[in-house]
């Protein structure tokens, strides 16, 4: 099965939907959004990355920013903040390029590595747009970059991963195709969200709604 452009789901909603499912769909299907701490640092950390009118050429590595990408199979569109093209006879070719090559996706991340899947899937998913897109051979292994710690860490693309991104996909366009926003599955990692508020919002420990009824009819009374 193939998907039109009209139906594609955002890529860079596959992290949040691996990290909360309700999060998510608060976000793709309910348009919410509030910052925190930890969102504008990852802003920050992407506008380091972007650049789309930025290419290089180092040797045998040719480096481009800010990259569209799709999958019409997975239904996903989105944006690569790094592709690197290594030259290699196993590779395809680039226009305006000479030789072969190979991509390789780099992600940009706030923080440091994490024991979750939720940024190895969203990479994955990103290299299979690219081999979908280019017809190249599978992509073995691509790189998270993390701010915090200015390292990168090798992630490798196998099946299981493959497996977790058409999982993710799947359930997420069931939401999206049922309109449908999870319960609330409160956890830990709910103190940093940034729409916490918005999920969880806090209510009064004490009243009625009688009495605020009450309440406020006698404000409105002269």
């Amino acid at each position: 099965m193939t998907y039109n452009e009209e139906d594609f789901l955002m890529i860079s909603g596959i992290q949040h939907f691996v990290f909360c499912p309700r999060q998510w769909a608060l976000i793709h299907l309910e348009n919410a959004w509030q910052d925190n701490e930890h969102t504008i640092k990852g802003i920050l950390v992407h506008e380091k990355a972007h650049d789309p009118f930025f290419s290089e050429k180092r040797g045998s590595l040719i480096i481009v920013r800010q990259m569209p990408i799709f999958s019409r199979t997975l239904g996903i569109t989105g944006q690569c903040d790094v592709v690197e093209f290594r030259q290699d006879n196993a590779g395809v070719p680039i226009f305006g390029r000479e030789g072969l090559w190979l991509p390789c996706p780099v992600e940009y991340k706030k923080g440091q590595s994490k024991q979750n899947d939720a940024d190895r899937i969203q990479l994955c998913a990103q290299a299979i747009c690219l081999e979908e897109m280019l017809a190249c051979p599978p992509i073995e292994f691509a790189y998270l970059f993390y701010w915090e710690t200015k390292r990168r860490e090798t992630v490798t693309l196998d099946t299981t991963l493959r497996k977790q991104v058409a999982d993710a996909t799947n359930e997420m366009r069931g939401y999206f195709e049922r309109n449908h926003t999870p319960r609330v599955k409160s956890k830990a990692a709910c103190k940093s969200c940034s729409l916490r508020d918005i999920c969880l919002p806090k209510l009064p420990a004490t009243g009625s709604v009688q009495g605020y009824i009450n309440k406020k009819l006698r404000e409105d009374m002269p």
